[in-house]
């Protein structure tokens, strides 16, 4: 959807080169959300350390991610117009600066329409 508005992504590969920890706290602010919200719990170790304990702190939270990075939701997208963590995808439409192109196909087949914002 963000090539669809002629932008060329710049992707972070964080498993890869994770984040550093000021950079994590930022974006969870900008985003508006909380550290919970952020937390990553299918196909990672979240259960494992006992993350989904409602009773763990954000710092805490935050310290796994920094330890796991798989812990992390995705995408978190940054653009000129705020921080979204966009999912569903389509949320990404509130961020980006112009309208879609065209129709869009979302990887489930979901067909977008190019008005859709």
């Amino acid at each position: 959807m963000i090539r669809n508005v002629g932008i060329a992504p710049h992707v972070v590969r964080y498993l890869q080169t994770p984040s550093n920890r000021s950079l994590l706290v930022e974006l969870i602010e900008r985003a508006g959300i909380t550290p919970p919200a952020l937390l990553r719990e299918t196909g990672t170790p979240c259960a494992e350390p006992g993350l989904g304990d409602e009773t763990l702190t954000d710092e805490a939270l935050i310290d796994a991610m920094m330890k796991h990075s798989i812990l992390i939701n995705r995408p978190l997208v940054v653009s000129p117009l705020g921080v979204e963590l966009c999912r569903p995808s389509e949320e990404v439409l509130d961020i980006l600066p112009t309208e879609q192109r065209g129709t869009f196909v979302k990887e489930d087949c979901e067909v977008l329409e190019a008005s859709r914002r």
